[in-house]
Parts: structure tokens; C-alpha cells; sequence
């Protein structure tokens, strides 16, 4: 009788651990939200409710776009390619907070007050800048899906996702400004996205011909 040796296609002996890694960040980056549904349910929120909910949201929305942005320049600096292959379920979840950190403020904190929240986008320039990150990351996240790139073409696509550096300097602006005083994690927000924009900038400069 003889034996045979099972042996698996590289397609799948490389796709498994890429898909237990992939649910292990998903589920990572729902941690916070399952958190904070935690504290709901505990009374754990604090004195005021609404505004810890609303920096709470606010803050996980920027670190995960920061942990988006992180994807690339982990690539450059130590050759991982499981980050970039994620890098679109990242930052749909970065938009998730970002829908949740606005739905806060719009249901919750001003219950509909649509010429209220007009005003502060209006007179408020930490409001101002935020809703327009808001904007900028509705758009990516609308043309996050492959139909996208076909429709726009990979050129266009690639210019419209760049974006999202903008995106994300709007953001730790937005936390600065909101802040005003304690400016300690804003700045280490800003100081991070800075590094990753330097390590992105190094690498394309390196590789131009020379």
C-alpha cells in the first residue's frame, strides 16, 4: 500500500496565514469601538458623556489613519508587504471612526441643529478644517472598491488617493486647534505623520535617476 504526501498550492499555504493575520488586524482595529461600547454599558464615560465619546472617537480615527499611512513606509524601511495588502481595510476602518466621530457631533452633541453646526464650520476653524478631512476621506472611502480604479483609471485613482495626506494633516491640525492648551498628543500625532511623510519622501527621492 502506498502513501502519498499531501501537499497544499503555495496560492493557499500563502493565503492562510495572510488571512489569519487580515482578521487579526480587523479585529485589532475594532477593539476601540468595542471599548467604548463597553464603557457605555458600564457607565464608564465619565461626568460628560457626549464630549468623552467625541474625543474618544476623534483621537482612534486619527491613530488609525496614522496606522494607514504606516503601511508604505513599513514596506520601504523593512520590506513588509502584508501592510500594504491591508492597507484598504485600514483605512475603511479609519473612515469608520471618522463617520462616527462626526455622527457624534451632528446627532448626539447638536441632536440636528443644522444652522448650528453650519455656524461652527463656518466660525470655528478647528470645525472647518475637520469637515474638510471628513470630505476628502468620504471620497477616498467612495472609491476605495476595485470598480473605482477601472472607472477612474489607475493614474487618476492613485492622484485622488493621495489625498490622504492631506487628509491626515487637516486632521492633527483639527486636533491642535480643538485643544488649544494641552497640545502634547496633538503634537505627537503630528511628529508621526511627519516621520512617515519623510520616510515617503526619501524613498521617492532616492529612487529618482540620478
Amino acid at each position: 500500500m502506498s502513501t502519498r504526501t499531501l501537499t497544499l498550492p503555495n496560492s493557499l499555504s500563502i493565503q492562510a496565514p495572510y488571512r489569519v493575520t487580515w482578521w487579526l488586524m480587523f479585529t485589532v482595529m475594532a477593539l476601540p469601538l468595542a471599548w467604548l461600547v463597553g464603557l457605555g454599558l458600564t457607565g464608564g464615560l465619565g461626568a460628560n458623556p457626549i464630549e468623552f465619546i467625541n474625543r474618544y472617537l476623534g483621537d482612534w480615527a486619527l491613530r488609525s489613519l496614522l496606522v494607514t499611512l504606516a503601511a508604505t513606509p513599513l514596506k520601504i524601511l523593512f520590506g513588509w508587504v502584508w501592510p500594504v495588502r491591508m492597507r484598504r481595510m485600514l483605512g475603511l476602518w479609519a473612515f469608520a471612526y471618522v463617520a462616527l466621530h462626526l455622527t457624534n457631533y451632528v446627532v448626539i452633541d447638536n441632536f440636528f441643529a443644522w444652522g448650528d453646526i453650519w455656524k461652527d464650520i463656518v466660525k470655528r476653524n478647528f470645525i472647518t478644517v475637520g469637515m474638510i478631512a471628513f470630505l476628502i476621506l468620504l471620497a477616498l472611502a467612495a472609491t476605495s472598491w476595485n470598480g473605482a480604479i477601472r472607472r477612474l483609471g489607475a493614474k487618476s485613482w492613485k492622484r485622488l488617493h493621495r489625498l490622504v495626506y492631506v487628509a491626515a494633516a487637516l486632521g492633527c491640525l483639527h486636533y491642535i486647534w480643538m485643544v488649544k492648551a494641552d497640545l502634547l498628543a496633538p503634537t505627537v500625532h503630528s511628529v508621526i505623520l511627519a516621520l512617515l511623510l519623510s520616510v515617503r519622501a526619501w524613498h521617492i527621492f532616492r529612487s529618482q535617476p540620478r
